[in-house]
């Protein structure tokens, strides 16, 4: 497999999901589901649990999503958001580890783990980490080989084919970006965008090849097969449907990409 290529008509739309833990409920997994081509189901390292993503995954193969493997640290107390450093053996292990346990419920659901998105500060450390990258296309591929989403020009995906998996593109709506085009660190004011008006404006504007103001003042255009608009803020799905609204409203066709 190599880079999917970015349809300019079309594009993805993913959440992340089954981020509860035991009787803790984080996300309204079922509106979401009904919103997303895309499903990002915490594998219970971050969040999430057996029953969790049991429960997601029938809901997610009853609606036609497409179930991903959220792959995380081992970090439930900091929700994956904590910067780790582990061996490489040990994390390629852990991605495996999480897949698997995902693939075992989204079979009994009738479907299977399409895809596998990194979460957090894995997601951000296999931007420029070449080692932790390779270490996580190494599990996705001992899982079995799948496609992987990422940033554009992310480590992770320039390595992700030489294992046999597809690199997949993503962006997303509700994030500020650097001019590198990586993610604004979360610490930074302005960061996260607030209210579903900006952040349906910027996914139009994404999916159309708007160019966008970074934090940092400059300009940049993203392109992505895959656009990202997260479930644990309080009105996540009212955001999530303004966003597909506003999508289809400018021409955009909102479908799960295909490898």
């Amino acid at each position: 497999m190599s880079a999917h290529s970015i349809d300019l008509n079309s594009i993805d739309l993913n959440a992340d999901l089954g981020e509860g833990f035991g009787r803790w409920t984080l996300t309204d997994d079922a509106a979401l589901l009904d919103v997303v081509t895309s499903a990002n189901v915490a594998c219970g390292f971050h969040a999430g649990d057996a029953v969790t993503m049991r429960h997601v995954c029938e809901l997610a193969v009853e609606r036609g999503v497409a179930i991903g493997a959220h792959v995380a640290y081992r970090d439930l107390a900091g929700f994956g958001r904590r910067a780790m450093d582990m061996a490489a053996d040990d994390l390629a292990a852990d991605v495996a580890y999480q897949i698997g346990a995902l693939e075992a419920f989204a079979r009994a659901a009738g479907g299977e783990v399409s895809y596998v998105k990194p979460h957090g500060a894995l997601y951000n450390r296999i931007v420029g980490d070449a080692e932790q990258a390779a270490a996580v296309v190494a599990g996705v591929a001992l899982a079995g080989a799948r496609p992987i989403l990422g940033l554009p020009g992310s480590a992770v995906l320039d390595i992700a084919p030489s294992q046999g998996c597809a690199a997949v593109t993503e962006a997303f709506a509700d994030r500020a970006y650097l001019s590198d085009g990586s993610l604004a660190p979360r610490s930074l004011p302005g960061a996260v965008l607030q209210g579903a008006d900006a952040v349906a404006q910027r996914a139009v504007d994404i999916a159309t090849g708007v160019p966008l103001t970074t934090h940092d003042g400059s300009a940049i255009t993203v392109r992505a097969s895959s656009l990202c608009v997260h479930g644990d803020s309080p009105d996540a799905v009212h955001t999530a449907r303004l966003v597909r609204e506003r999508l289809e409203a400018s021409g955009v066709d909102v479908k799960r990409w295909s490898a």
